[in-house]
């Protein structure tokens, strides 16, 4: 059995009735594309052999479910072994369970690192029992708005698949309407890194059961973005079992901060996205051991919080009206306020904003008095201003420097020196005293 044909049964996409297309080879960025190729065009493929990267885009595969899939002889396994093909996606097709696990054992013989499977839908269930200590090379795995059976009542088969799922180290399930992740299924993911779940519908009490103990042992990286996720303190509850989770993405779930949750986060946990949630106070507790903290996108005030170890922090586009305490975070090198209601930078908070390497204030209503905008020109002289200026920094007061480009107001000595300005406030107090009098 020729190469090309084992790539054609084990990884091929069949041709809708009536279409004649073939594989398309870049050879610049090694990449192969092939639109619902047909046993009449076969020869096509032979193209993507030297591609690291190769792509099947469409055709039906049901005609093919009775199709006897032989054992590959000696030539065919060491050529299969030198080919370079690393990722492969497969894309808009009907997937026959049946089919895809009595192909799987192929990709045994290859050097596939990523298989990503986008659009399509898994119908039936198949036989993995050929799969029970089995290995695979592929480390990445990843389904995008899939549809398949729920994963509860399919342990049997993430069962036989446990050795090679035991290696695997990234797994996304996204947009593909996911409301539960049953427990024992977890267990079998022994090596895994990173978890992508974003884009489903999970909800606060399919948190637990999914990390149950023992479950995903290693992961380090968690996205839950876009889900159905409501309770801060539920969430907290359903990770606190994964003992070395480094990063979580919350964003874009409406989250209610509770205020008597006592849960504790893992003490691993050091980069926290709780971007676009909805929140209009700073949740508690945090993590304590947080070095990059996003919060941008929400409804907050003020920022009333202490962490040691923190380095990054974006709250950009809330409703702040002042810097938050510096002094709060003694190791802050990026600070992200961008689209706030912040007027002007006091002094002393400018001589520590001098310390970051990075800081955005971009898109307040300045008041370009001598802290408005003499403070904005300090930083941005220091090299501290980032993406934005000075193009996005512009006067709202006082009138005369409306619409101004705060990099273009005069510092004049009336509105900078102190004792130009306390002078005759002093005067003035002392007029009204004697009046007084």
């Amino acid at each position: 059995m020729s190469v090309a044909v084992l790539l054609f049964l084990g990884l091929g996409l069949l041709e809708a009735e009536g279409r004649r297309n073939r594989c398309f080879f870049n050879r610049t960025q090694e990449y192969c594309v092939c639109h619902n190729l047909s046993e009449e065009t076969i020869g096509s493929i032979i193209q993507c052999l030297p591609a690291t990267v190769v792509e099947f885009q469409g055709g039906d595969l049901e005609k093919y479910m009775a199709f006897p899939i032989r054992d590959l002889d000696s030539s065919a396994i060491e050529t299969l072994g030198s080919l370079s093909i690393h990722k492969i996606i497969i894309g808009n097709v009907l997937v026959p369970q049946i089919l895809l696990a009595r192909v799987l054992r192929f990709f045994s013989y290859t050097h596939v690192q990523e298989l990503a499977f986008e659009s399509c839908i898994f119908q039936g269930t198949g036989d993995w029992s050929d799969m029970d200590g089995q290995n695979l090379p592929i480390l990445s795995l990843s389904f995008h708005n899939v549809t398949s059976a729920p994963l509860t009542g399919q342990e049997q088969a993430f069962s036989s698949l446990s050795r090679w799922l035991g290696t695997l180290e990234e797994l996304a399930v996204t947009s593909s309407r996911v409301t539960s992740l049953p427990c024992a299924i977890g267990r079998v993911f022994r090596a895994l890194r990173s978890l992508d779940l974003a884009q489903n519908s999970l909800g606060d009490g399919s948190l637990s059961p999914a990390f149950c103990q023992g479950a995903f042992p290693q992961l380090q990286e968690l996205s839950l973005h876009d889900n159905n996720l409501r309770s801060y303190h539920s969430v907290c509850e359903g990770v606190e079992l994964l003992p070395e989770l480094q990063q979580l993405d919350l964003s874009h779930n409406e989250l209610v901060a509770d205020p008597s949750s006592s849960c504790q986060w893992p003490a691993s946990l050091q980069r926290f996205n709780l971007s676009s949630t909805g929140l209009d106070e700073v949740p508690t507790p945090l993590p304590p051991n947080l070095e990059v903290l996003d919060m941008s996108h929400n409804h907050l005030h003020a920022v009333d919080i202490s962490l040691s170890s923190l380095k990054k922090l974006f709250l950009n586009q809330n409703l702040l009206q002042a810097v938050p305490c510096i002094r709060n975070y003694p190791k802050l090198d990026t600070l992200h306020l961008d689209n706030n209601s912040i007027t002007e930078l006091p002094r002393d908070e400018v001589k520590l904003l001098g310390r970051l390497q990075d800081v955005a204030v971009a898109e307040n209503p300045f008041s370009c008095s001598c802290s408005g905008a003499g403070g904005l020109q300090a930083l941005a002289a220091m090299g501290h201003l980032g993406q934005g200026w000075p193009g996005d920094y512009r006067c709202h007061s006082p009138a005369q420097y409306q619409g101004w480009l705060v990099a273009q107001v005069p510092a004049s000595v009336l509105h900078c020196d102190p004792a130009a300005v306390v002078a005759p406030v002093c005067v003035a107090l002392a007029l009204l005293g004697l009046a007084g009098a």
